[in-house]
């Protein structure tokens, strides 16, 4: 049996052809929108998700995150557009009657009862019998890997256990979506991110859609398929972690984002996906166009400290023909255990953060008051209009 992909006009029909065709999504926002008094929370916002992946949708508080994610749940109604779940139409659906399920960040486990007793309230509630509860609250447990705790009262676990138990009871009635508001907020760094893991793992395990909302870039990047990155009720940009850090949009997505240097400049030149842009102070570079127009502007360049480096570090053959060359002098050096990060002021009105994460023993490069170059690749700055 041969698919045939959209455009393919050279497979010939025969009697066993099947045409491609993409899945519906498992959740479709259509311009939904949501406002408290004077305030816009969520702006003619669309998404598509589709069955299996792990959206997170990130963004700084009052950004409509939560509220989107109350939306899909159930858990508010939008004032206008349409929520699709599995292909049917949520209307003003109550959150118990949708094919859902929700963590949030205090876990909301119930003090008197015990694990199994949380994780099987919802089969009870359901008509679920004693025997299929109890098979079921297992299955759950080994899943989270939390086997042989099911007598436990709440209070006798530790932070990260009752986030599974929570995880354990919002699964055991196999939702087509869990929704995760923050779930990992109250958890101490080196167990938040050991549950960044773990939560990945559960998503490929089951098969089941997450939508997950955080304003932790890092927690987005590590986990996400893909990552709506939102402001004042809308969406900047819709990517994977990887073209979200490394090609945004926009100078909202660029800071937001993870560190990054933001340079004020005009653009002199544009030659295919190019230009050269005229720092403000700093002399002349180049960069990858994004939304730039194509004629002199002023503009910000983004370029990630990263990408940046000490012209010494490549030796007496230096820096390959086309990188960036900027000089300037050290201002801060700041050690933060995995790498060091070096403050280098280009002029009064510009500066460049420089992360190194290995430096050679003996360099000179990066004294506090030496003057330095400082080298990039033109494709990893971007030229950004907004």
């Amino acid at each position: 049996m041969r698919r045939a992909k959209s455009g393919d006009t050279s497979i010939q029909m025969t009697e066993d052809f099947v045409p491609y065709a993409v899945e519906p999504p498992v959740v479709e926002l259509r311009e939904i929108s949501k406002q408290y008094g004077d305030v816009r929370a969520v702006d003619r916002l669309t998404l598509s998700i589709q069955q299996g992946e792990f959206i997170t949708l990130l963004g700084p508080s009052g950004c409509g995150k939560t509220t989107t994610l109350r939306m899909i749940g159930g858990f508010e109604c939008p004032a206008a557009g349409a929520i699709y779940i599995n292909g049917e139409l949520m209307g003003s659906r109550p959150p118990h009657k949708r094919p859902v399920n929700t963590v949030f960040q205090n876990y909301a486990l119930f003090p008197h009862m015990t694990v199994a007793q949380n994780i099987g309230y919802g089969l009870e509630t359901a008509g679920a019998g004693k025997k299929e509860r109890q098979s079921r609250v297992e299955e759950a447990l080994e899943l989270v890997r939390l086997p042989h705790i099911e007598k436990r009262k709440p209070a006798e676990l530790s932070g990260g256990q009752q986030q599974r138990v929570a995880l354990a009871r919002a699964l055991v009635n196999k939702p087509k979506v869990l929704l995760l508001d923050e779930p990992l907020g109250g958890l101490d760094l080196k167990l938040r991110k050991a549950m960044q893991l773990e939560l990945k793992a559960l998503n490929r395990e089951v098969g089941v859609t997450f939508v997950y909302v955080t304003h932790d870039q890092e927690e987005a990047l590590a986990m996400s398929d893909r990552i709506a990155v939102m402001n004042q009720g809308r969406i900047l940009q819709l990517g994977n972690p990887e073209e979200i850090y490394e090609r945004p949009n926009s100078v909202f997505v660029a800071d937001f984002v993870g560190q990054t240097n933001l340079l004020q400049g005009r653009v002199v030149r544009a030659a295919g996906d190019f230009a050269e842009v005229e720092l403000s102070g700093a002399g002349l570079i180049r960069a990858r166009l994004s939304r730039a127009s194509r004629t002199s502007e002023q503009v910000m360049v983004t370029v990630r400290p990263e990408h940046v480096a000490f012209s010494g570090d490549f030796g007496e053959d230096g820096a390959p023909a086309g990188w960036n060359s900027v000089s300037g002098v050290v201002r801060e050096v700041i050690y933060v255990g995995t790498h060091r990060q070096y403050v280098v002021e280009l002029s009064a009105q510009a500066s460049l953060l420089v992360r190194q994460q290995y430096r050679a023993r003996g360099s000179s490069d990066g004294r506090p008051g030496q003057i330095v170059t400082l080298v990039f690749d033109p494709g990893t700055a971007t030229v950004l209009t907004g």
